[in-house]
């Protein structure tokens, strides 16, 4: 069965803030955005432990940290004007369709 990609509320490089789970409350940058899998990896949050085997490239092997992906539906869009979280909203300008945040109007940066 193939997987159904699904739109999700947030793109690379978004702040946002996790809302539940072992995570809740804290901030990040979304580093990727998986959408067949409804999933995002951000900076800093849900750290695993992944266990590597000495290679010939790694000769060292060990414990690393990294970070694994979260289910999008658990963070939420931050604003860092009016420093809360928040929806977003679409306006259409002169330039094109730009996000705006729902509390404080501000337009939310486009960076990837």
């Amino acid at each position: 069965m193939a997987a159904v990609k699904q739109k999700i509320h947030v793109k690379k490089g978004d702040m946002v803030m996790v809302i539940t789970g072992k995570d809740a409350g804290k901030k990040g940058k979304v580093l990727e955005v998986f959408p067949k899998k409804g999933r995002v990896v951000i900076e800093k949050v849900n750290i695993v432990k992944r266990h590597t085997k000495p290679t010939q490239s790694m000769p060292q092997g060990g414990i690393f940290e990294k970070e694994a992906p979260i289910a999008s539906s658990n963070v939420m869009l931050y604003c860092t004007e009016c420093n809360n979280v928040t929806r977003v909203s679409v306006k259409e300008t002169e330039a094109g369709k730009v996000r705006v945040c729902k509390k404080c109007g501000v337009n939310l940066p486009d960076k990837k």
